[in-house]
């Protein structure tokens, strides 16, 4: 599947949106680069994400990773025509290498459970849990960061 950008799918258009509302994520300056319908990407530039060793600031690695995650419930719940809350439960990181260039984050539903079983806990339960991995990549192909996370979505009644 060709991935979607802003520019071709609405919904994309507002989550880019919904992201700069939220000031902390605005100072991230992140740019949402496109959604395959099963993985999200997110861009940030490395300037506005530099530590003091001049390479990308940690909390600005686990951010993209938390907010692609994010991203990747809520454009599969409004694509579902769900109402719902999401929020991230826990997270495990792991900082791999240091990263000298823009942040490029990718999130994915991890294999279990599937989109349609956690859809199907919502309509009955109105609470599902939804595991999903992250990674920031090297330029060269590498892994800067990698995550995993539960993510909540509570419908909204």
């Amino acid at each position: 599947m060709q991935p979607k950008t802003v520019d071709d799918d609405p919904a994309l258009a507002r989550l880019a949106e919904q992201f700069q509302s939220m000031p902390p994520v605005a100072a991230l300056q992140l740019r949402v680069e496109g959604f395959d319908g099963g993985c999200l990407r997110l861009h940030a530039p490395l300037a506005a994400n530099i530590n003091d060793k001049g390479c990308a600031f940690g909390g600005s690695l686990v951010s993209l990773m938390t907010l692609a995650g994010w991203g990747v419930v809520t454009l599969h719940l409004q694509r579902a025509g769900l109402s719902a809350d999401v929020f991230v439960a826990d997270m495990q990181v792991r900082y791999r290498a240091p990263l000298f260039d823009d942040l490029l984050a990718e999130a994915c539903l991890a294999d279990d459970p599937s989109w349609d079983s956690a859809l199907a806990c919502l309509h009955e339960h109105g609470r599902a849990d939804l595991s999903l991995s992250s990674r920031v990549r090297l330029p060269e192909g590498g892994i800067a960061a990698e995550s995993t996370a539960r993510y909540v979505a509570l419908v909204k009644r």
